[in-house]
């Protein structure tokens, strides 16, 4: 096979970059004659053949150049050296230069050739010695440019991994890396916030077990957890008590997980640390602050009731003393706050995990019809979508249970009006609206859902934050808006999905 090559085909400099898979292509840089057509039929039989008399042609790609004393004639000395220099400066791979001269012209080629040639072959030459001799340049640029494109792989593997390294020292949370195929499974690597977070340097920690930060108060429960779910090389999250180097207790969030290579086998653990103290502290001192609400305020303000019906008995027998009804008022709405609270806390906990998708039209008609029997004087109505809306957002019936009966307690009129709607979104979201003809909800209650309360602007109602909290906690959205014939609009929007 033979072609010329032109200006159109040349490249940026000699030799190009090959791509794996090509076939070796030599560039016969010859003017035409006997021995041009020689070498191309004798090397054409396996090597893709180029031939060209144009300089611009040497900067085309192939993999090795053969050329003779004509070609120096037409390119001059300087400029094949510099396309011999660049060639091979390429990919930093190997390129062969091939001189052909004639066996009574051999003496005239000066040791200066040998700067750009790699081999100067006699006219006449055997057919294999002439095959063997050039597909040994080949053969070696092959594998000069292979390594060479393994070489720029590593380097950016080598990087990549530098990358990834760098990411994890400065991760916000504890991460370490541990290799099961040595005994006990130690650690191998420990980033900086692992380090900050247990007092221990990455050299105090490398070859040790994890089980070296446990201590006394270590739950053995949650140890046993730890040990099969490493054994059956499954991932597995706890919360944990662990002590630091200098012996200071911590809770800790870890999550560990195991890192498979391309057989499915597991190569590695990794392991995720986040302290956690000051979360556990909080929920401690919530469950006891629960506890003295739900139980000890209530244990009072029974007391006090009882002791309020003896006195109506002893001192107020025609009931002039009002004082006493507020008392008993007031010991009885504290009863209810605390039956509220206690109730809300049962739901939230119960909307930590989704349950099984429940119809919400089906929950919504069985709402309606329980407050037409609870409310006789209120009207309610629903627009439904005709197909099933399937939802398994935990706690989601209790919220539209609450802004139902919101809708009618607060409302003053005497036959109070409430519409349920239901809306899907783009098939991933559904909208449940509860709208009613009331005085509407102060802007200050719904305001603190979002900026938080405090001493002076708080919310009066409890069921608001429920409905917030069981809302948000799907990752949906809670709003409240006034409607356009009067009172107001609360839409719950959660998504379909889990």
């Amino acid at each position: 096979m033979s072609q010329e090559l032109g200006h159109g085909d040349t490249a940026d400099r000699g030799g190009g970059s090959r791509r794996a898979g090509d076939e070796p292509r030599v560039l016969l840089f010859m003017g035409p004659g006997r021995n041009r057509d020689l070498l191309a039929e004798t090397l054409g039989r396996r090597y893709r053949i180029e031939t060209a008399t144009d300089p611009a042609a040497l900067g085309a790609e192939y993999d090795c150049c053969v050329f003779d004393r004509g070609g120096i004639d037409r390119t001059e000395f300087d400029r094949i050296a510099d396309v011999a220099e660049a060639g091979r400066g390429t990919e930093d791979a190997f390129l062969p230069f091939v001189l052909l001269v004639s066996a009574d012209a051999a003496d005239a080629v000066g040791p200066a050739v040998w700067e750009y040639v790699d081999d100067v072959i006699e006219l006449p030459v055997g057919k294999a010695e002439l095959l063997s001799r050039i597909d040994n340049l080949i053969q070696r640029r092959l594998t000069a440019v292979e390594l060479e494109a393994r070489s720029r792989e590593l380097e950016e593997t080598v990087a990549e991994l530098r990358l990834k390294e760098r990411a994890m020292d400065k991760a916000p949370v504890g991460i370490t890396i541990t290799d099961p195929d040595r005994d006990d499974n130690p650690m191998i690597y420990a980033n900086e916030r692992f380090q900050e977070l247990t007092g221990y340097d990455e050299e105090e920690v490398v070859g040790r077990n994890c089980r070296l930060l446990q201590g006394a108060d270590t739950d053995p429960e949650t140890r046993r957890t730890l040990r099969e779910h490493i054994a059956a090389e499954r991932p597995v999250s706890v919360d944990i008590v662990n002590y630091r180097k200098n012996g200071r207790r911590y809770w800790q969030k870890l999550d560990v997980a195991p890192v498979r290579g391309d057989d499915g086998t597991v190569r590695n653990f990794v392991g995720f640390q986040t302290d956690i103290t000051d979360r556990k502290i909080r929920e401690r001192r919530l469950q006891v602050l629960n506890r003295v609400l739900s139980h000890n305020l209530k244990n009072k303000m029974n007391l006090i009731e009882g002791h309020v019906a003896l006195l109506r008995e002893e001192a107020d027998v025609d009931g002039s003393l009002d004082s006493l009804g507020v008392i008993e008022r007031a010991a009885v709405d504290l009863m209810e706050l605390a039956e509220s609270v206690r109730r809300i806390d049962r739901v939230i906990s119960m909307a930590e995990s989704a349950g099984e998708p429940v119809v919400l039209n089906d929950r919504i008609e069985q709402l309606v019809s329980m407050f037409e029997d609870r409310y006789p004087e209120a009207t309610f109505s629903v627009a439904l979508p005709d197909e099933p809306v399937e939802v398994a957002v935990g706690g989601l019936t209790t919220a539209i249970e609450e802004a139902m009966e919101n809708a009618v307690e607060h409302n003053r009129g005497r036959h109070p009006s409430v519409e349920v709607r239901i809306g899907t979104r783009g098939g991933e979201w559904v909208d449940v609206e509860i709208e009613d003809d009331g005085p509407g909800i102060p802007d200050r209650e719904v305001e603190v859902l979002d900026g938080g309360e405090t001493p002076l602007n708080h919310a009066e109602r409890l069921g608001l934050w429920q409905i917030h909290w069981i809302v948000r906690k799907a990752g949906g959205e809670f709003s409240v808006a006034e409607a356009d014939a009067g009172g107001t609009v609360v839409t719950l929007s959660v998504p379909l999905g889990d």
